[in-house]
């Protein structure tokens, strides 16, 4: 069997599916990888390299198996065949077109994104693996460009206060926030709506922002629950108040298939300091702030809002080794003595499932692809 891994062509894509270090414990009689020349060029990973350890550089489209990791382009879609197996981030709840054009292509096709919060799974949660990158270098960025040292300084000049971060989410990249922002010697302060992770905030060093306008919304998953209006606004008002006190915010908050939730408006960079710096990590999903332009920096009343895109890319050789080993995890599910043996009755594989003998089969994303023109758009907006 082959598993195939091509170069990716998606504007600002550095990372590469698989490494050679686990192409070589992949690689043997039973399975064959095959790697497209240059497909690991931007990772540092050489043609070379991945001879080394066991693959051969060729047509990965021809294999068996695909792994990819942004999803594929039309004309990628359209060199597939049917039978085959494509793993990667496929935008399941987003991307309705690319669901469609696989079932119509007769390819079974497995979301990384929608692999089951399990305990089981943690191994290849591919989604925690990037997040966990992106936090740290949201801070990295927040402090590169606020132009302030984060942590306390004496000098024989005076003493440099250390600077003031709020973290506003405390998933997978909202605590790795947390744990960079206070390593770096800021004094640093978490914030979610869903109480049950104030003592993993406090267990990084960070404080724990209580409000009054939501004291919990856990929701399905352990993901946050869409907040009412009445929340929101109460929320936006509190948040606005603890804004004017910080020197750095990191905003990580999302939800699944919609757009993401404003918790900084407009007039809140407006009240904090001039030298304050935002740094947006759901800019790609629209933004926690107001104010937030994906892929840019907009400065409001010397406030920078900066709206990093595909922030797991930017370190794109630690970031491809951690997605790697989350696909060959994956695999073993997937593989039995060198042959596919797709079990549906295992959770994570009929979770992570997008696609499979023509049809939609991921109960969301067929939702999402059945919907009437426009509502895919209004569904988001919400």
């Amino acid at each position: 069997m082959k598993i195939g891994v091509p170069r990716e062509t998606a504007e600002g894509e550095r990372r590469v599916a698989l490494v050679p270090d686990v192409v070589k414990q992949l690689a043997g009689e039973e399975l064959q990888v095959v790697v497209e020349s240059g497909a690991g060029e931007t990772a540092s990973f050489s043609d070379d390299a991945y001879t080394d350890a066991g693959a051969s550089i060729g047509d990965p489209w021809s294999a068996d198996v695909v792994f990819k990791v942004a999803p594929p382009s039309s004309e990628e879609v359209g060199r597939l065949r049917s039978g085959q197996v494509v793993a990667g981030f496929l935008q399941p709840l987003t991307n309705s077109e690319l669901a469609k054009g696989l079932a119509e292509k007769g390819v079974t096709s497995f979301a990384v994104e929608a692999i089951p919060r399990i305990t089981r799974a943690q191994s290849m949660d591919a989604l925690s693996s990037q997040a966990n990158l992106g936090g740290y270098m949201a801070v990295l960025i927040a402090a590169r460009d606020s132009g302030r040292l984060f942590p306390m300084m004496t000098t024989a000049a005076g003493t440099v206060p250390p600077a003031k971060v709020l973290v506003l989410g405390a998933g997978v990249a909202g605590l790795q926030a947390i744990a960079t922002a206070k390593r770096l010697g800021g004094v640093v302060t978490g914030f979610d709506v869903r109480s049950v992770v104030k003592e993993q905030i406090q267990s990084l060093g960070g404080r724990f922002l209580e409000v009054e306008a939501v004291k919990d919304a856990e929701g399905e998953g352990g993901y946050a629950r869409p907040l009412t209006e009445e929340e929101n606004v109460k929320l936006r008002e509190e948040l606005a108040e603890a804004a004017k006190r910080q020197d750095v915010i990191i905003t990580t908050a999302a939800i699944p298939g919609r757009a993401a939730p404003v918790l900084i408006t407009a007039d809140a960079v407006r009240g904090m300091a001039p030298g304050s710096v935002i740094v947006d990590m759901a800019a790609e999903t629209g933004g926690n702030c107001e104010l937030t332009t994906a892929g840019a920096t907009v400065v409001e009343n010397g406030v920078q809002v900066i709206g990093p895109v595909n922030l797991a890319s930017q370190m794109p050789g630690n970031a491809s080794a951690l997605y790697a080993k989350n696909l060959a995890n994956l695999l073993e599910l997937l593989v039995s003595d060198g042959a596919l043996k797709l079990d549906f009755e295992d959770e994570v594989v009929a979770g992570a499932c997008l696609t499979h003998e023509g049809e939609i089969i991921n109960e969301r994303a067929k939702e999402v692809a059945g919907a009437a023109p426009g509502r895919e758009a209004e569904e988001a907006a919400q």
